[in-house]
């Protein structure tokens, strides 16, 4: 895959506009892995060129196409290959790790990178991933503060060695209930979830653990793809989507010994009223989302607005239009569009 030569350097804007990688590679448009692996660092090494504002890796284990199970080894060979993008997880599940052993492998993609890791740290929702590691399944948001209350802790009391280059790096609780919003408050990270309901318990947690609200941040993962021409392209992207959604419903339930309703179908996704709508996503032009977007934030301390870089294999010309548009037409509709 091959982009435009990168444009002139853009003026650095408050917010940090990123793309998500998951390497998902699903059997009906499989590639070689090392192939889709090479791919992936090009692709990041381009964004990086053009000034995206971060490149963002995520962990799940025991998926049939091949989803990212370890995202600080990703990262650092990313961070090896770029200059300016932070380097991000959404997200490192931390009860299912030994937090000294997190704490290092964070400290040295933060130096590989000269600084730009962004460790976002979550609590995960699939029972076989837990069984995988030997951890407690119904004690995992118990864990997980714990664990990383303890990497927190390693950096503050340089237990570990090396040390990160930041002191200490940006640390961010990707959780989508309250319990998870107030974990997030208690230990002062960010909240990388954005929602009027959550950002309220997120506060609550930052008094709670003694943190000055204008500590406040957030950031997420916005389920929107970039297109000049949304309507064709949802035509191609749409087989790529029905493949994660059911994935990611499939995944939830195994372990749990419930069969849940049928696999959606392509016309579930599409309609406007259905309930669930747990990973579904908008095929949008610059301008659509960047009024969606300033709806969504509006009042938020918004640091991060991270977006998939692409659905589940989908097809190249459209991951190479999507990363043009969230690199080059996006981040100046949102400055505009700021106060």
């Amino acid at each position: 895959m091959s982009l435009p030569p990168a444009p002139l350097p853009k003026d650095q804007h408050t917010v940090d506009v990123g793309l998500l990688f998951d390497l998902r590679n699903p059997d009906q448009w499989h590639r070689p892995r090392a192939a889709h692996y090479a791919q992936t660092l090009e692709l990041c090494e381009e964004a990086d060129r053009r000034g995206v504002g971060g490149l963002w890796f995520t962990e799940h284990h025991l998926f049939e196409d091949g989803y990212l199970p370890q995202p600080l080894t990703f990262a650092a060979a990313v961070a090896a290959r770029t200059r300016n993008a932070r380097i991000g997880t959404s997200v490192v599940l931390p009860a299912l790790h030994h937090p000294v052993d997190l704490a290092e492998q964070a400290a040295l993609v933060d130096l590989i990178s000269g600084g730009r890791l962004e460790l976002g740290l979550g609590a995960g929702y699939r029972r076989p991933e837990y069984d995988l590691f030997g951890a407690p399944f119904g004690r995992r948001f118990r864990h997980t503060e714990q664990n990383i209350a303890e990497i927190l802790r390693l950096w503050r009391d340089k237990e570990i060695t090396p040390a990160p280059l930041q002191d200490p790096p940006p640390v961010w609780g990707g959780f989508y209930g309250p319990r998870g919003a107030r974990i997030a408050g208690r230990l002062g990270l960010g909240l990388l979830h954005i929602s009027r309901t959550g950002y309220e318990h997120y506060l609550k947690g930052l008094a709670e653990g003694g943190h000055a609200p204008d500590t406040a941040r957030v950031g997420d993962l916005l389920p929107i793809i970039l297109s000049r021409d949304p309507e064709a392209a949802w035509q191609r992207i749409g087989p790529h989507l029905l493949h994660q959604v059911n994935s990611y419903r499939q995944g939830a339930l195994q372990g749990t010994g419930q069969d849940g309703p049928p696999p959606l179908t392509l016309e579930d996704l599409r309609d406007p009223d259905a309930e669930d709508t747990r990973g579904l996503l908008d095929i949008l032009t610059p301008e659509d989302a960047a009024a969606r977007i300033r709806d969504l934030t509006a009042g938020l301390p918004v640091r991060h607005l991270i977006f998939w870089a692409s659905i589940a294999g989908m097809p190249d010309d459209l991951v190479t239009e999507n990363v043009e548009l969230i690199t080059e037409q996006l981040p100046p509709l949102l400055a505009r569009a700021a106060p």
